[in-house]
């Protein structure tokens, strides 16, 4: 039973390794983390996210409900243009045990790369809310939390909320 890290724990911080070989541990981990970010309304999941240290992760369109298995994902190209919309974590909960949210400004569009659960390589332009949570995601996998997009005013004021929930 995989298990969520919160904010605090030093494994959201790391970056993480590449997958070498897609076995059936490694989908089985990806269907246990596409469940568990369904049953907690998140929207993406990375691997570190749930203590595994390699790069890949799980979203969800939250326009069409397709589900992304995504191994090994790279960002190869991000937009000029750039857009502010909220973002929370499922790593980062207040007091209620509810993601805490906060404005981020990051690329409007994004060209995105990975490997699916078969070995394919695949890629994509994604706008609007899936390149946003693509960018969130891939983040994860190189132990950036969206809160480093914060000013230190703003991260502050949040991180108050977050602490609340782990006193």
């Amino acid at each position: 039973m995989l298990q969520m890290k919160l904010c605090g724990d030093l494994i959201l911080r790391e970056k993480c390794s590449p997958v070498v070989d897609i076995t059936p541990e490694l989908l089985n981990t990806m269907d246990e983390m596409i469940e568990m970010m369904k049953s907690q309304s998140g929207v993406g999941l990375a691997a570190p996210q749930v203590g595994i240290v390699q790069r890949f992760l799980v979203m969800m369109n939250p326009d069409t409900n397709e589900i992304y298995r995504m191994i090994n994902p790279q960002i190869l190209s991000r937009s000029d243009e750039t857009c502010v919309m909220e973002e929370g974590c499922l790593s980062v909960l207040g007091a209620d045990n509810l993601p805490v949210y906060a404005n981020v400004r990051r690329p409007k569009s994004v060209v995105v790369q990975w490997m699916d659960e078969h070995g394919n390589t695949k890629s994509a332009q994604m706008d609007g809310t899936i390149a946003r949570i693509v960018q969130h995601e891939t983040d994860h996998l190189d132990g950036v939390l969206f809160i480093d997009y914060l000013s230190g005013v703003k991260r502050e004021m949040l991180m108050r909320k977050v602490n609340r929930g782990h006193k």
